[in-house]
């Protein structure tokens, strides 16, 4: 079981994919997700009660799919890890009850970790063993954070969170008063391609020299989306036409520059060379030009899995309950709860 090279299945619950993933050591040999984003888009976000359904239905077959394209069987699995929180609560009792009933019935150890950990670990297995210590950015619909990560096991310090909206939530709600669709963030990435980053100077949130004494690695797009929507509020009023594209570019090209300017900083501040970004918001075209354009400049390297394995999925539940396994950590007890708050600095719960 302290094998350097584990046989982990994940399971991923935390929203509104549900995703299993097979891992041994850094190796990839499953990642299977079923999402329900078609269910929630006429809602224009997640409903909860929809998701923890949807992964009732998804989580027999969609943990099938998994160890048919591994070529395993459950019995062959070392250990069994899924995301104890944060999530939505619904969703996540979901997993935990599955993994605990395979945990169970194949008499194999339990990890319930931590979803936000777990995107920085995701890493490994596109780019080998993380360096120790790293910075980490993770932006997605719920979250904003920089965190300085000694050992994505036990050792997560965070330097900055969101303290409104969230950048993958102002993408959802700008991409929605635009007209777009939902989910906003690859919908805006795309019509960003024929618009102007430039046309309109969006504020940047938190980076005035007052802000930065208090929140020097904090982020807030709430305001940003406000003046998104005032903006073409003011168009729709003059009877102008909205450009959507020059809007969607410009506002992804303040929400990429503050994450950017802020990850850099954190970094810089702690003498760090490597940056990992992870989260749903890091399959975002823009932000890794622009974070790879700045970085080399300063010598800092910058790590992005591929977007598949940014967005939510079981590869990367996997790859954190490998390392954990690897680097002998307790497993979790069998009445291990799911934790919809579940803090980032408590990563095996």
């Amino acid at each position: 079981m302290a094998s350097s090279e584990p046989l982990v299945l994940g399971i991923e619950t935390s929203c509104d994919e549900t995703g299993i993933g097979i891992v041994r050591g850094h190796s990839l040999l499953a990642d299977a997700v079923a999402s329900s984003v078609e269910e929630h888009a006429r809602f224009g976000g997640v409903v909860p009660e929809v998701a923890s359904r949807a992964h009732l239905e998804a989580m027999v077959p969609t943990i099938e799919r998994a160890c048919d394209t591994a070529g395993i069987a459950l019995r062959d699995v070392d250990a069994i890890a899924v995301t104890a929180g944060p999530g939505l609560a619904g969703a996540l009792l979901v997993g935990v009850a599955a993994a605990k009933a395979l945990a169970i019935g194949l008499d194999k150890p339990l990890y319930g970790v931590n979803h936000l950990a777990a995107h920085v670990a995701v890493d490994q297995l596109q780019h080998g063993a993380l360096p120790e210590p790293c910075l980490a950015m993770l932006v997605s619909g719920g979250h904003s954070s920089l965190l300085r990560v000694g050992d994505v096991t036990g050792d997560i310090q965070p330097m900055g969170a969101t303290i409104d909206d969230a950048a993958g939530e102002a993408f959802d709600k700008v991409a929605r008063l635009l007209g777009l669709g939902f989910p906003g963030g690859p919908v805006i990435d795309r019509t960003a391609v024929s618009g102007s980053s430039i046309a309109i100077d969006f504020p940047r949130g938190l980076t005035t020299r007052k802000d930065l004494e208090r929140h020097r690695f904090d982020f807030s797009f709430s305001g940003l989306k406000t003046a998104v929507a005032r903006w073409v509020e003011a168009r729709e009023r003059s009877g102008e036409p909205v450009p959507v594209a020059d809007v969607a570019a410009s506002f992804q090209e303040a929400v990429c520059d503050v994450l950017v300017r802020k990850a850099l900083d954190a970094a810089s501040s702690e003498g760090i060379d490597e940056i990992v970004i992870g989260g749903g918001v890091a399959a975002n075209s823009r932000l890794r030009v622009l974070a790879e354009e700045r970085a080399s400049k300063l010598g800092i390297r910058i790590r992005v899995p591929r977007p598949g394995l940014c967005t939510d999925n079981g590869a990367m539940v996997a790859a954190l309950g490998s390392e954990m396994v690897a680097r002998g950590r307790t497993p979790s007890a069998l009445d291990l709860p799911a934790d919809s708050s579940q803090p980032v600095t408590h990563v095996l719960a």
